[in-house]
């Protein structure tokens, strides 16, 4: 028996909600929690099995999420929230003594600027409260990381170069709409670019580099370099690593939309005076966009997620290239949500199941990575992301 605490009730939160319940050998109960408690009602309503309840919380509210940890006793927290509220989490799981999860790294609301240094701080206080601390568990990062663990334990003596690559080759009919949540969307894509090369971080301008990538299924597509906070966790666990980089796709309308909500000032992410009132000018621009949650219906097209890695194998240089294709149209049928919500849900519903199945449990705070990863892969398979391999092919990178 296992009880779980979802904090959050987006997108993804959906998908994760979906996936806890058709596994009910692991999770026997469920708790959705959220700033607007009908939203989690309404997830269990469509789920509609008797072991879901639902809450309110302000997860900006350490003492509120106490209170409600303490009050449904989970044995872990996965974390849906925004990035800006997973320190406010891990604060109340270590005074609740619950064990956590999250699926991206924490970043200051004042500022787009990606670290892992704020959470790993964290490590000591996890050890000594004997809890465990599960970092970046959605797709990329998450599954990008476990990807390379893989292929670091079975198919290489050493790794030297690491190149992620994230297609979305989908249509959701609309002129400009983000896939997650507009503002941590915007805000992660209108920073300037970083790589790992020789022990060092290169910069570069926002989406300057770019350069056409074949993608499984769907063909070329203009791949940009972008930072990714996995990159730092990857380049300190496997340290033979010699360059790594983060490639996404973007269509010219998007990037011809992006550009314009740039240069009129609404990427702004500091307050502005309007009518007497203060307002930042993202978090309206994210009140008028398309919500990510309803795009699903019409969407159509797939995402292509995957490492391309080079290195060697018993004193022989090696090539290899792992992915997951994922459907828009059949993660809607399945959960109601995109496919971008549906990779990011299921692999927090996996580590949150490896945690309970003791595979995944260290006291401390850890990156993906730092477990094995075989039981993971395994999982994949059955929750709905097949993984394919690729040995010894043209990486194009």
């Amino acid at each position: 028996m296992s009880r779980v605490l979802q904090i959050g009730c987006g997108g993804v939160g959906t998908v994760v909600a979906h996936k806890l319940a058709q596994n009910p050998d692991v999770f026997t109960d469920i708790m959705i929690a959220s700033r607007t408690k009908s939203k989690c009602d309404a997830v269990a309503a469509a789920i509609g099995k008797p072991n879901i309840t639902t809450a309110a919380v302000d997860a900006d509210d350490v003492e509120a999420l106490v209170a409600l940890m303490r009050d449904f006793k989970p044995d872990i927290v996965v974390n849906v929230a925004l990035p800006y509220q997973d320190l406010t989490i891990m604060e109340a799981c270590l005074k609740a003594g619950v064990s956590y999860l999250d699926t991206a790294n924490y970043e200051p609301r004042d500022e787009a600027h990606f670290e892992y240094s704020w959470q790993w701080a964290y490590k000591k206080r996890f050890e000594e409260a004997g809890l465990t601390a599960i970092l970046g568990c959605g797709f990329d990062p998450g599954v990008s990381g476990i990807f390379t663990a893989y292929a670091a334990k079975h198919h290489f003596d050493e790794i030297h170069t690491l190149d992620i690559v994230d297609c979305n080759a989908g249509n959701h009919h609309k002129a400009f709409a983000t896939n997650f949540n507009p503002e941590i969307n915007i805000r992660e894509i209108t920073q300037k670019g970083r790589y790992y090369k020789d022990g060092k971080w290169v910069e570069t301008g926002a989406l300057e580099i770019h350069k056409p990538l074949t993608y499984p299924n769907i063909g070329e597509r203009e791949s940009y370099l972008m930072y990714h906070e996995e990159l730092e966790s990857l380049v300190k666990n496997f340290p033979t690593i010699r360059q790594a980089r983060f490639w996404m796709t973007f269509g010219q309308e998007y990037l011809t939309h992006l550009r314009v909500i740039q240069n009129i000032g609404m990427a702004r992410i500091d307050e502005v005076e309007y009518q007497g009132m203060k307002i930042v000018p993202l978090q309206f621009l994210k009140a008028v966009l398309p919500d990510p949650q309803d795009l699903g219906e019409n969407y159509e097209g797939e995402t292509s997620i995957g490492c391309r890695i080079r290195g060697v194998k018993d004193g022989k240089e090696r090539t290899y290239y792992i992915y997951n294709n994922c459907s828009h149209h059949e993660a809607y049928l399945e959960t109601g949500m995109q496919a971008v919500s549906y990779t990011t849900g299921v692999p927090a519903m996996i580590g949150a199941m490896m945690y309970l199945k003791g595979l995944w449990r260290r006291p401390g705070v850890w990156n993906v990575e730092e477990f094995d990863p075989d039981p993971f892969m395994e999982q994949l398979n059955r929750q709905g992301l097949p993984w394919h391999e690729v040995f010894d092919g043209d990486l194009e990178l």
